[in-house]
C-alpha cells in the first residue's frame, strides 16, 4: 500500500520537475537551440569524443580555409557580381565555423592542428591525410602539384590556374572548383558518419548536419550560375 506521505513526495517531486526550467541545446551557426528533456540532456553529456572525431574537425578548418583562400582570388580577378556575393556568403560563413571548430577542439584539450597535416598543402607531408581519406590507387606515382591535401580540395595545379585566370575564365574555374571543394566536404562528413560511436557529440552532431545542408544548398547555386555563365 502506498502511504500519503509516499503520495505527498511524488506530487512534490512531479510538480518540482513540471516547474523546472526548459533545457536547450545550441544550434550549429545558423541553426535555432533546441529544448531538450532531462534525460536527452544527460545522455549527451554522458557521449564521449572519438579520435575520429577530434580528426575530422582539424581537417576540415584546414579544408574551409583553403574555400576562403579561393574568395581571396575571388575579390580581385571575378567578374561576376553574383559569383562574387556568393563567394563573399561562402567565406562569411566558413571563417564563423573555423572559429567554431577551433573553440571546439579548445573545449576538448585538443590540439587545433592534426600529426598529419604539419607539411602544407600539396606537399607529401599530406600523404597521411590524403590515404585516410581514400586516396585512389597509384598515389605514390601522382605529381605533387596533382595531388589534393583532401577530398575535394584543389591540388597546387588547379590553384595556380585559379590564380592565373581573370574574368569570365576565372569565374568559371572558381565555380567549378568550388563545387568540387563543397562535394569533399560532404564526403568527409560520410565518411566521419561511418564511423561507429563518431558524430554523436551535441555540438560536432549539429555542425556536422548544418555542413551537410548548407553546402548542398550552395551545391546547386554554383551549379544553377555556371549553367548561366555557359549559356
Amino acid at each position: 500500500m502506498i502511504s500519503l506521505a509516499g503520495m505527498a513526495v511524488g506530487v512534490v517531486a512531479g510538480l518540482a520537475a513540471q516547474q523546472s526550467p526548459p533545457i536547450y541545446n545550441p544550434g550549429a551557426p545558423g541553426a535555432p537551440a533546441r529544448a531538450i528533456s532531462a534525460s536527452e540532456a544527460q545522455r549527451m553529456m554522458r557521449t564521449r569524443v572519438t579520435a575520429e572525431d577530434v580528426r575530422f574537425m582539424q581537417h576540415m578548418i584546414v579544408h574551409h580555409a583553403q574555400a576562403v583562400e579561393m574568395v581571396e582570388l575571388l575579390k580581385t580577378r571575378g567578374a561576376d557580381p553574383a559569383v562574387r556575393r556568393l563567394g563573399e556568403r561562402i567565406a562569411l560563413s566558413q571563417e564563423a565555423e573555423m572559429e567554431l571548430m577551433r573553440d571546439w577542439l579548445t573545449s576538448q584539450n585538443q590540439p587545433i592542428e592534426a600529426h598529419d597535416l604539419h607539411g602544407g598543402h600539396g606537399g607529401h607531408a599530406g600523404h597521411d591525410a590524403h590515404a585516410h581519406h581514400g586516396a585512389h590507387a597509384g598515389h605514390a606515382m601522382t605529381d605533387p602539384m596533382d595531388m589534393p591535401l583532401m577530398p575535394g580540395m584543389l591540388s597546387p595545379r588547379q590553384m595556380a590556374a585559379l590564380a592565373a585566370a581573370e574574368g569570365a575564365g576565372f569565374d568559371r574555374l572558381f565555380l567549378e572548383g568550388m563545387i568540387q571543394h563543397h562535394q569533399g566536404a560532404l564526403d568527409m562528413v560520410d565518411e566521419l558518419m561511418a564511423h561507429p560511436d563518431s558524430a554523436e557529440e551535441p555540438m560536432l552532431s549539429g555542425f556536422a548536419a548544418s555542413v551537410t545542408a548548407d553546402q548542398s544548398a550552395e551545391i546547386l547555386r554554383m551549379q544553377s550560375l555556371l549553367s548561366e555563365l555557359q549559356n
